[in-house]
């Protein structure tokens, strides 16, 4: 028997395989927490091959970035994308805009059914996101970055009002966490993907704030601090996620309460800070241009 061929069979399968272990782990996962049971037979068996595709995914990565490479480096609308930073933050956009408002419409959704404001405000939140998205699109499906600046500023300073009106929807949020003790519970799994979701998207966020500033456009700035905003209150969420979840009797409510109210007060006061920059530098920078079209 030869040992070396089975293992290179069981930890390279033919990709049709590899593609079929996803849907039959998530299907199996999905089952055993919804329906079944996460100590039952078939969920220890849903673990089984969870850890198997991930296995098997992992072996695979090597050839999975040489792929990536070559179809950047010869797909035309790779390279399109590549050097089109205005097609790149339109379908950033885009993307963005339609995730806010169906998360937004269900989370309204969800508050409407069990008659409770924190889903309300949830969602409130998001579509107010998707709005400030929307009126962005509005300008770079038109305009290249920096040829209209005296618009892109203006839409940055009101994106920087609509933030601090925003606040308060984020405010009645962390209430609900902090007094009434509103909270998330969920299975560990569960948890741990959102905990990954949550870092990806916030480490995404923060680069893309920084990356864009190279661009000077006011309005692509803009964009990826509302995705900051995002993900800053997803890690409020998550958090509470987190302390439910996993605490157990370890923290007292007061301990918790008090977490969520720090990291709660932070987030919000980082989003006034920020829609006080925005209002502040776009005031400013528009004055400027007036002065030199006044002068020029």
């Amino acid at each position: 028997m030869n040992w070396k061929k089975i293992g290179k069979a069981l930890l390279r399968p033919h990709i049709a395989v590899i593609l079929l272990l996803i849907p039959i782990s998530a299907l199996l996962l999905v089952g055993s927490m919804v329906f079944i049971g996460t100590e039952s037979p078939i969920a220890v068996i849903s673990y089984v091959i969870s850890a198997y595709t991930l296995t098997v995914w992992c072996f695979r990565i090597p050839y999975l970035i040489k792929l990536w490479r070559a179809f950047k480096d010869e797909n035309k609308y790779a390279l399109k994308l590549k050097s089109d930073t205005r097609l790149r933050v339109n379908i950033s956009l885009y993307g963005s805009l339609a995730w806010n408002a169906l998360y937004g419409i269900f989370q309204l959704w969800l508050g409407f059914c069990h008659r409770t404001f924190w889903f309300g405000s949830l969602g409130a939140y998001y579509i107010c996101l998707g709005l400030m998205r929307f009126y962005l699109v509005g300008y770079t499906r038109k305009y290249a970055p920096g040829e209209r600046m005296q618009n892109e500023l203006e839409r940055y300073r009101a994106c920087g009002w609509v933030f601090l009106i925003m606040n308060l929807a984020l405010a009645l949020i962390i209430f609900f966490m902090v007094y009434w003790g509103r909270t998330f519970s969920h299975n560990m799994i569960t948890a741990i993907a959102m905990a990954t979701y949550t870092f990806t998207a916030l480490t995404a966020a923060i680069i893309s704030v920084i990356k864009y500033r190279r661009y000077n456009s006011p309005v692509y700035s803009a964009s990826k601090i509302i995705s900051l905003a995002a993900a800053l209150v997803s890690l409020l969420t998550l958090e509470s996620t987190m302390l439910t979840t996993f605490s157990g009797e370890t923290l007292s409510q007061t301990a918790q309460k008090w977490m969520l109210g720090a990291t709660g007060g932070a987030i919000s006061l980082l989003i006034v800070a920020t829609a006080i920059y925005m209002i502040v530098i776009g005031t400013k920078k528009l004055k400027q241009l007036k002065t030199e079209v006044k002068n020029g």
